[in-house]
């Protein structure tokens, strides 16, 4: 216990880091996942080939691997970033995958004539999607986007195997220095993991329960 007490600022650092990471790749997923899942539904069948593309190639590949590219590979390629700024853009490609998959399943639950309807009356297919179809997939969308961020939170993890000092990290150097606090110092870490999970997952609970009932 006390090598938590005077470690404590350090778990905090690395706590806010993981934090930052999440937040920042969660946005930059989101957007880059909600472009993904237009081009998947798009009537383009170029598009809809690259966002296939895009989407099975980076679901079937290890983020250890998405991580040690943007880490290492990049700088080969002459584009330098920040290892925080690496793990940023390797968690935010990784991770948009399966919110355009969530939000395309959203879109998909909603029924086609809703579709039909829109485009009976002169609707393209951006007014179409913006106007008809996601306010009515948004319900549906959210828990499963909830889902996909706790598991982002969990993979901020991975980023510590790429000198990126957030919680994992922190607890690997604090466990050097203090070996025989070493299950006290995982169950602090597992504790500030379950501060954003456990809220998040409530989120997800209570909207699948309004969702239910507003169906």
């Amino acid at each position: 216990m006390d090598a938590i007490v005077e470690n404590f600022p350090a778990f905090v650092g690395g706590f806010l880091l993981t934090l930052r990471l999440l937040v920042v790749s969660g946005l930059g997923a989101l957007v880059l996942g909600a472009v993904v899942a237009t081009m998947r539904i798009s009537p383009v069948p170029a598009l809809r080939g690259f966002a296939t593309v895009y989407t099975e190639i980076l679901r079937n590949t290890p983020l250890t691997l998405v991580l040690f590219f943007c880490a290492f590979v990049l700088p080969q390629l002459g584009v330098r970033l920040d290892y925080v700024v690496a793990a940023t853009v390797g968690l935010t490609f990784y991770t948009s995958p399966f919110v355009a998959e969530a939000i395309r399943s959203g879109v998909n639950g909603v029924a086609v004539g809703q579709a039909e309807a829109a485009r009976a009356v002169g609707l393209n297919f951006g007014q179409t999607l913006s106007l008809v179809i996601l306010p009515q997939a948004i319900r549906m969308v959210i828990p499963p986007l909830i889902n996909v961020f706790i598991a982002l939170t969990k993979n901020t993890s991975v980023a510590a195997g790429f000198s990126v000092l957030e919680l994992v990290a922190i607890s690997r150097q604090v466990i050097q220095f203090n070996g025989n606090a070493t299950i006290a110092i995982l169950v602090a870490v597992a504790l500030f993991y379950l501060v954003i999970t456990i809220p998040l997952g409530q989120a997800a609970n209570a909207l699948e329960r309004k969702v239910q009932v507003l169906r």
